[in-house]
């Protein structure tokens, strides 16, 4: 079971870190919104003392296309953007957003997938840094280079096929965390075709997480066993394009699922192809 102290920092407890450590972790400034602008301009505005800001397009995924809008990472690529980010083997890190915790769990998760097991998640991103009443720099760090080597594969991850079938079983559960009007087919702000996988269950991310702080295990437990989650039960999430459904993910590891999957091109790979079949309505279907 995954410890909650092993996936997420408090803001005051970074700071205890950074200030009294010799060799603090690295931290990496991961703000995005999904309709802009940049976060880059957030970054130059003020950021975390020695953060370094990594572009969760460009850096943390693949180019858009046929995979979805936010596909896996080229490994070497990722692997030079981590190490241009000061990433190094065996050191911890810590991701931080703006507030939502959609952007850092979805950088969370990639390390994670990348092999490099000791990173958290600033609980609350930048606004909880800031309500602490700490110190914010606009100055960028030109970080030491990192030798972190990713090795894909430490987390499970879902392809079409996969979802499909985890989606149909009568002992597996897949989530759908989008809104319900999205899961349903009234709307698709998005991508091209409204509904949702067929079999998957809906569950809306601020069922489970509000404003980017998650509740205690034991209430994350019971809110996902209300939506068929159960003890020993496979597992995977989806969404748009894999950076909310990471955040699910990240959930279900405090929930105590570390085996929970990732469907990473999510909805936006699944519409790709026309050929597969859409359900539409409030049920499974």
């Amino acid at each position: 079971m995954s410890r909650t102290e092993d996936l997420l920092v408090e803001a005051d407890q970074l700071a205890v870190v950074l200030e009294e450590h010799a060799d603090p972790p690295t931290l990496l400034d991961v703000r995005w919104r999904l309709a802009g602008p940049p976060g880059r301009d957030d970054y130059a505005a003020g950021h975390l003392p020695g953060a370094v800001f990594v572009d969760l397009d460009t850096a943390l995924c693949g180019p858009p296309g046929p995979a979805g809008r936010h596909p896996l990472p080229d490994p070497a690529a990722l692997q030079a953007a981590l190490r241009g980010a000061g990433v190094r083997a065996g050191r911890p890190v810590v991701v931080y957003d703006g507030g939502d915790g959609m952007a850092a769990a979805r950088a969370w998760w990639t390390l994670r997938w990348a092999g490099h097991r000791p990173v958290q998640l600033l609980h609350g991103g930048f606004p909880a840094w800031l309500a602490a009443g700490l110190p914010t720099s606009t100055a960028v760090p030109t970080p030491e280079p990192g030798d972190v080597e990713v090795r894909p594969g430490a987390l499970p991850v879902l392809d079409t096929g996969e979802a499909a079938r985890l989606a149909a079983a009568d002992d597996g559960v897949l989530l759908d965390v989008r809104a319900a009007p999205r899961y349903r087919g009234e709307a698709e702000p998005v991508d091209p075709v409204a509904g949702h996988i067929p079999g998957a269950v809906n569950l809306p991310a601020p069922e489970y997480v509000a404003e980017g702080r998650f509740p205690a295990a034991d209430a994350l437990r019971a809110r996902f066993a209300a939506a068929g989650v159960g003890e020993g039960r496979p597992v995977g999430a989806y969404c748009g394009s894999g950076v909310t459904a990471a955040q699910a993910v990240l959930a279900l590891h405090l929930a105590g699922r570390p085996d929970a999957a990732l469907y990473v091109g999510s909805w936006s790979n699944w519409v790709a192809d026309p050929a597969r079949p859409v359900a539409t309505g409030p049920t499974p279907g």
